[in-house]
């Protein structure tokens, strides 16, 4: 019945730099940031173990322990580790592989089969089956109030034996794998959810004990979370699956600031720094090793199309404009370690991505300029200085947008402000000039189908899919393709007219850099959980 299948050997990543971390114990740790000393290099016996504690430091977003109300990176991160989805990542590849089932699906993509592996087994033994699954994605589906809860839409899930689920949705859905590698939709020990409050409705009242404990299949345990200051995660003694705990302990800590992480490190009070910039892991010497890629995440500008709220940028002319008018390689040079120039709205490590982006052009940016009606006025250039991404500050970049523009003869006056006063204007399309950020919502590149006509992001920049219908047809075409091919070629379509045409100015994929000891090995960047600590190990 399928068309495609993910099969069980899963493809060799691609290669980048690797690092990671140590076999030691850490003492007790009560304030993030404070590791009371050295305590990265010091197991529980006070010697070398193979199997000891490994101490993470990243700044967190962390809201629960509970994976279907959770939607935040450090939550990823941990959840990845605890518990089981149905397909997984493997290292920075984005194509969906086996975890807890393999999957076929049918040839309109709106029919897909997952088979499960009926020697897998939760944290209490029990059996993982059909009815787990059931009930972990419909508990997603019922809890409304749930960040999550978006990822299941149009999504239906049916019971065909103990070891065969199938999920079907009314249109072509070949993002669908991805969906279901994010640890929202891990699979749940549903008897143990159940009786403790757990439902597939808005009257479910598992968080409180899954922030406690952990009722997945995964090779860690959560042995306590703190959400402001640690996540303790102990081996899983009846993990029977590939990628078995190779640490006895993993501390994941909360270190807000990249200098006190870099600081850790160095002196040995951790093993991994996670939140890094460029010039911070480019000063690192020997005894590290740093995993140093392209992230998931773009900064762009967002120029409105409506005139109401922004009178000069609302010409398709400006934004065409203001895209010939940068000099791409000036500002690129801002953003430090694994960061490239964003060629389109997809990054690069997703299908459809364009190999190339715009070049400087300054007569072509002129000439568009006169036939926009722009008469010199000053146009407000509002970004959150108080959020950097992959190490990028926006304010800088901002800098030296407004100097390039200039030159071009457009006035740019800067307008930052804090994340959380920016934020409200953005989503509600009242900026007429800002600079933003993306990242996926799962890995899969419909995840940058909202910045078309008509859709999410389109719509905050005053775009309406009226106001093109040929960039909306594409959205369409590649939201609905049934093939592997037909789609990647859609997805390119989209990217290069999105490029020629679009209200946006893609400037920056940010680089991500994790550094860590050289006693580990197994760092990867991953676009949905970040680090994957499954993959960690001491270095042999």
């Amino acid at each position: 019945m399928s068309s495609t299948r993910f099969q069980e050997d899963p493809p060799v990543a691609r290669p980048h730099t690797r690092a990671a971390a140590a076999l030691v114990a850490v003492s007790a740790l009560a304030l993030a940031g404070c590791s009371g000393g050295n305590s990265a290099n010091t197991d529980a016996d006070g010697g070398d173990s193979a199997s000891g504690t490994l101490v993470v430091d990243t700044a967190f977003s962390l809201e629960t322990g509970d994976p279907g109300r959770n939607y935040v990176p450090t939550g990823n991160m941990v959840l990845h580790a605890v518990y089981d989805t149905l397909l997984t990542l493997e290292g920075d590849d984005t194509t969906p592989q086996p975890a807890l089932a393999t999957m076929e699906q049918n040839d309109d993509a709106t029919e897909f089969t997952f088979t499960l592996d009926e020697d897998r087994v939760f944290s209490d033994g029990s059996p993982v089956t059909a009815d787990d699954v059931v009930f972990s994605l419909e508990r997603v589906a019922g809890m409304t109030d749930s960040k999550a809860n978006f990822l299941m839409a149009g999504i239906t899930v049916e019971k065909v034996d103990d070891a065969t689920v199938v999920l079907k949705t009314e249109k072509p859905s070949l993002q669908l794998p991805a969906i279901v590698t994010n640890p929202s939709l891990s699979i749940l020990n549903a008897e143990e959810v159940e009786a403790n409050g757990g439902a597939t409705d808005t009257a479910d009242a598992a968080q409180t004990f899954l922030d406690g404990t952990s009722a997945g299949s995964g090779p860690y345990l959560l042995d306590s979370l703190d959400l402001t200051t640690q996540v303790v995660l102990v081996e899983n003694p009846e993990y029977n699956g590939p990628t078995p705990a190779a640490y006895d302990k993993i501390v994941v800590r909360n270190v807000t600031e990249s200098a006190t992480q870099l600081i850790n490190l160095k002196g040995g009070d951790s093993h991994i720094a996670v939140d890094l910039n460029g010039d911070q892991v480019e000063g690192l010497g020997d005894g590290f090793t740093v995993d140093s890629v392209p992230s998931a995440e773009t900064i762009f500008l967002l120029i409105n199309q409506n005139p109401e709220v922004g009178p000069a940028t609302a010409s398709p002319k400006f934004a065409e404009a203001v895209r010939y008018a940068l000099d791409y390689d000036k500002i690129l040079e801002l953003a430090g370690a694994g960061a490239e120039q964003a060629t389109g709205v997809i990054p690069p490590m997703f299908a459809g991505a364009l190999a190339d982006g715009a070049d400087q052009d300054l007569d072509r940016a002129q000439a568009a300029l006169a036939e926009s009606g722009y008469a010199g006025e000053t146009v407000k250039l509002q970004f959150p200085n108080d959020n950097p991404v992959g190490g990028v500050e926006f304010t800088p970049v901002a800098e030296r947008v407004q100097d390039q523009l200039k030159a071009a003869g457009i006035n740019v006056e800067l307008a930052p402000a804090p994340f959380a006063t920016e934020i409200d204007p953005y989503v509600n399309g009242t900026e007429a000039f800002s600079m933003w950020y993306w990242g996926p919502d799962y890995a899969d590149s419909s995840s940058f189908l909202p910045f078309g006509p008509g859709e999410k992001v389109g719509l905050r920049a005053g775009w309406d899919a009226a106001a093109s219908a040929d960039i909306a047809a594409l959205v369409d075409a590649a939201r609905n393709a049934t093939s592997v091919e037909e789609r990647t070629e859609a997805f390119r379509a989209y990217a290069t007219a999105m490029q020629q045409s679009g209200p946006f100015v893609p400037l920056i994929v940010p680089g991500n850099n994790i550094a860590a000891d050289d006693t580990v090995s197994g760092l990867t960047y991953n676009p949905t959980w970040t680090l994957d600590l499954t993959a960690l190990s001491p270095t042999q």
